[in-house]
């Protein structure tokens, strides 16, 4: 494969982006983000990747891999298997944002191998793996439409061999710590026929299956971990937490 050519300030953003997108990425492991190269199957690890278009100040696409580790953790998490795509998209948006205020699209979710290659086919492609001192553990990559600036061309050297993945180890729900979570509260609820829906109208009153001063279900993803009496914090609502629901007794 033939390397691509990318000036030195633009490897410099591609490595912000890394760096940008590796703060807010979930991980247990203190990684730093190595020199850029070009992406290619040296620079895939056993994981999923993530790709995601965006549009705005630049356009172009990001790409981030993380561990199986990562992926692991997620599907096994005490609350319920958490999607991995959600856990990794404040990465994505983190390196998108680099290069100026830009609209992202959901992302999907692939195989690495198949990630990289297509980006790998598109002008200037530049990936930044993540490390620690034994191994990569993860991969930011990129693709704009055009780079900013036209300064002399710096190469980039494919990866010669293929980066060690690391043994598993350490990760867990540690991992997790980082992840963004949807959480809501829940007073009740109740079963209504389309007919009374219909004639909903302001003023009406929906009576729900639960007594007044009843403590309300706090959920995350939907998953009941705790009840709590409804609060008022400084003009907002908010639940002073009574008990937190044992796994497997919702």
């Amino acid at each position: 494969m033939t390397a691509p050519t990318i000036s030195a300030p633009q490897l410099a953003l591609a490595r912000n982006a890394a760096e940008a997108a590796l703060g807010v990425l979930p991980t247990s492991r203190a990684l730093v983000a190595a020199d850029p190269v070009a992406p290619d199957a040296g620079t895939v690890i056993d994981g999923q990747a993530i790709t995601a278009r965006f549009t705005g100040a630049a356009s172009g696409e990001v790409v981030v891999v993380v561990g199986q580790d990562l992926a692991d953790a997620l599907r096994e998490s005490p609350l319920g298997e958490l999607d991995l795509t959600a856990a990794v998209r404040p990465a994505l948006e983190a390196a998108a944002r680099v290069f100026g205020p830009v609209v992202l699209d959901p992302g999907q979710l692939m195989e690495p191998s198949v990630a990289l290659s297509a980006l790998a086919t598109k002008p200037g492609a530049v990936a930044v793996p993540l490390r620690d001192d034994e191994a990569v553990h993860a991969v930011v990559a990129l693709a704009l439409s055009q780079w900013p600036g036209d300064e002399p061309a710096a190469s980039l050297a494919p990866q010669a061999a293929r980066m060690p993945t690391g043994a598993r180890g350490g990760g867990g729900l540690d991992m997790l710590h980082d992840v963004e979570m949807e959480v809501s509260a829940e007073l009740g609820r109740t079963r209504m026929s389309v007919r009374e829906l219909l004639s909903l109208a302001p003023g009406a009153i929906v009576e729900l299956d639960r007594a007044a001063g009843s403590p309300a279900d706090l959920l995350v993803n939907g998953r009941l971990i705790a009840r709590g009496e409804v609060v008022v914090v400084d003009e907002n609502f908010g639940i002073r937490i009574t008990e937190i629901v044992s796994p497997g007794a919702e």
